[in-house]
């Protein structure tokens, strides 16, 4: 690999007007590509082999034209919801709404006890993730015409909340960043190239590769927020990475083609481990076996392959062109922190890691308290979907729950269906007693009468419940509803089916549930294969599996006590408990798996270079983690930053996956890498470093030092 990467950076040096002219011309094209031929985001959720996509299937077959989703419409009037000025207002918006396309003929109207409040749903012949940003914005448009004058009319369903407006998180994620940058580096010139690397990283992935993509695949609408932060992220660190190897070579003598040389032969070859071993955990999202992961599987690691090529190619090519310029522009109280790019023997850190190394039974068993203490609340961890009670207050989604709460109880944002198969006349009187039967059972608000298809051949139950969609509560009245279905339809020929949107969220948790063992073994084990060839210590590689799962143990304990509110959850506007999205848990492990292991990989890297020189683990791990640890602590401090960035979503499930993913990069950095690596390195020793000859033979023999930079051919410099 050594051998590779030299060949590579001696290119990028030795013709670096063409690899950045290059980059720019793929960038443009594929961009330009990207915005012609932009595919439509979206992305099927139902759950393979659920009783939820068993009645969706038998819902849309059985009634044509109607997917089982619908647009929910509610609107308010002092003067009386069925008064003559609201209903011919309403009958307006109703001509425009149903005029747009997949949108059908609006229900039956149902009105509050008050008669203030009306509702009724306008049915979808697509599912809602597939439903335009633009015909959803027609229906917002319709609506705000039709109110005035007293009338409020509001409207809540996917595609509306696809359609209002949202912050951008990548744009505040970068900013953060760069901020991180100017007082790490304090230098203009020196910040600025990681944040080079990463633009071209999020124009080339984000801009390009991922909307052409979802010309093939189901992608989901908020995959470029996650893809794109992921990018970011990533690519300012391995930049970073590169960048301080560059400047330490340059500060030792080395003229400007060994400096690129040695910084892409050594750094480079860090990169390329650890984003190989993101891009493997995150290609684990395949083992879910939910469609829907897959684009965003492949769009992050299409983020994370994209600037992981950047930083040994066109990185090395820009610090050809500027070489001692790139501590150039140094900004006043900040500039003097390059005159020294890494830490000694007598740096804090190396006399941190003596004391560490001195106790390492003690630092290594109290990390370990701290990190299962954080993961502690994780066992209580509710899986579900926050539902647009939590949608910024004045959104229209946020109204339209609100008014619909107002008037028929919360249930009623969160319908349940029930699809059932009706082959005779006695099936027919067994729905209708079902149907009857549901309106005395304790936990229902109302039941209307069962709607039969043309042939008879099958029904459709409404069933509102007392309580909102994401409440614990409707969640045991599904458990529940799915007890008595087979009970009273038995023996009549009958079969039913629960669906809507809580039904299919938990059954989606059940399926994930289910399959997480295999998809942990699967990510775990190719990461831990992946070091093994790379380190060729299997104790280290094990090492580093463990303190993973400890860290993303403890990020799951941080999500789940901000997700229960209270003085915690407030602090990024979460007041009550919220459920938890099912698909975060899997998300979550797969970036965090990958992403903890670039700083082991940085970390170890470092060590065993250090190691090789004397054979001296104390003095290695001491060295090691002194002359990483700016570079790290920078990195890791731009993740967390630009994993808070999506703190600023309006989707509660993406603050929340920010904050996990913050406090896992948080707690890499701090207990794992500056308590747990020193302590157990210390305590293995020599055994750091054993592997039996067998395993040795076996494995792939990759060059792991170093290759001398060769000198560039005269004139070339």
């Amino acid at each position: 690999m050594t051998r590779s990467l030299a060949r590579i950076a001696d290119i990028a040096y030795r013709h670096r007007g063409r690899m950045v002219l290059g980059w720019i011309v793929a960038t443009v094209v594929l961009i330009g590509l990207g915005t012609s031929l932009a595919g439509e985001y979206h992305a099927d959720y139902n759950t393979p082999g659920s009783q939820s996509k068993q009645a969706s299937d038998l819902t849309q077959s059985a009634f044509k034209g109607y997917s089982g989703q619908e647009i929910y419409v509610v609107w308010k009037d002092p003067n009386g919801a069925k008064s003559p000025a609201a209903l011919k207002a309403m009958s307006q918006f109703f001509t425009a709404a149903e005029a747009v396309e997949h949108v059908g003929p609006h229900g039956q109207i149902r009105a509050s006890k008050d008669g203030t409040i009306a509702t009724t749903t306008l049915p979808l012949n697509v599912p809602g993730w597939e439903v335009k940003k633009q015909q959803g914005e027609e229906l917002i448009e319709a609506a705000n015409a039709a109110a005035g004058n007293g009338l409020q009319v509001e409207l809540g369903g996917e595609p509306i909340y696809a359609a209002q407006e949202s912050t951008n998180p990548e744009g505040i994620g970068f900013l953060a960043a760069a901020i991180v940058l100017l007082i790490a580096f304090g230098s203009l010139v020196a910040a600025g190239l990681p944040l080079v690397i990463a633009l071209f990283g999020l124009g080339i992935s984000s801009g390009g590769l991922i909307v052409l993509l979802a010309n093939v695949i189901d992608v989901p609408n908020w995959t470029t927020a996650v893809s794109g932060l992921i990018g970011i992220g990533v690519g300012i660190d391995y930049a970073l990475l590169v960048l301080t190897r560059f400047r330490t070579s340059l500060k030792s003598g080395k003229d400007r083609h060994d400096a690129v040389v040695e910084a892409v032969t050594t750094a480079g070859r860090s990169v390329i481990i650890a984003g190989s071993t993101v891009v493997i955990a995150i290609l684990g999202l395949f083992l879910t076996g939910l469609p829907y992961m897959y684009g965003v599987a492949i769009s992050a690691s299409l983020a994370v392959l994209v600037v992981m090529i950047a930083s040994i190619s066109l990185l090395p090519a820009l610090l050809a062109y500027l070489g001692p310029r790139v501590d150039r522009l140094r900004i006043p109280f900040l500039g003097r922190r390059l005159d020294k790019v890494e830490g000694d023997g007598d740096s804090l850190a190396a006399r941190w890691s003596h004391t560490v190394q001195r106790h390492p039974w003690f630092a290594a068993i109290s990390a370990t308290a701290v990190l299962l203490a954080l993961a502690a609340p994780a066992l209580g961890m509710r899986l579900g979907f926050p539902d647009a009670g939590n949608d910024k207050a004045g959104t229209m989604t946020r109204q339209a729950y609100d008014l619909i709460s107002e008037g028929f109880g919360p249930g009623a944002n969160g319908p349940l269906v029930i699809a059932a198969e009706t082959p005779g006349a006695e099936a027919h009187t067994a729905v209708v007693k079902l149907a009857a039967q549901l309106r005395g059972e304790e936990g229902i608000a109302y039941v209307p009468a069962p709607q039969f298809n043309g042939d008879g051949s099958a029904a459709l139950i409404t069933v509102i419940p007392t309580t909102s969609p994401q409440d614990e509560a409707t969640q045991d009245l599904v458990d529940h509803l799915r007890k008595v279905m087979p009970e009273t339809l038995a023996g009549s020929g009958a079969t039913a089916y629960l669906g809507g949107v809580t039904p299919a969220l938990e059954d989606q948790s059940e399926y994930i549930t289910e399959r997480m063992p295999i998809f942990i073994i699967g990510v775990v084990g190719l990461s831990f294969l992946l070091l093994l060839v790379a380190f060729h210590a299997p104790l280290v590689s094990l090492k580093a599996a463990i303190m993973n799962l400890l860290s993303v143990s403890a990020a799951y304990g941080v999500m789940t006590l901000v997700a229960q509110g209270g003085a915690v959850g407030n602090l990024i506007g979460i007041d009550h408990e919220v459920p938890i999205a099912p698909f975060m848990p899997v998300m979550m492990f797969a970036i965090l798996f990958g992403l903890s292991m670039d700083y082991e990989v940085f970390l170890v890297s470092r060590i065993r270079e250090e190691y090789l020189v004397d054979g001296d683990t104390r003095r290695a791990v001491a060295d090691g983690l002194a002359k990483t640890a700016r570079v790290i602590t920078a990195a890791a401090a731009i993740m967390v930053v630009v994993f808070l960035a999506f703190v600023a979503s309006p989707e509660v499930f993406l603050k929340l996956f920010g904050i996990g993913l913050a406090a896992a990069i948080f707690l890499d950095a701090t207990l794992v890498r500056m308590v747990l690596v020193p302590a157990v390195m210390q305590l293995l020793g020599h055994r750091n470093w054993w592997i039996p000859s067998w395993l040795e033979r076996a494995l792939p023999q990759i060059d792991v030092e170093p290759a001398a930079p060769q000198p560039a051919a005269e004139g070339s410099r």
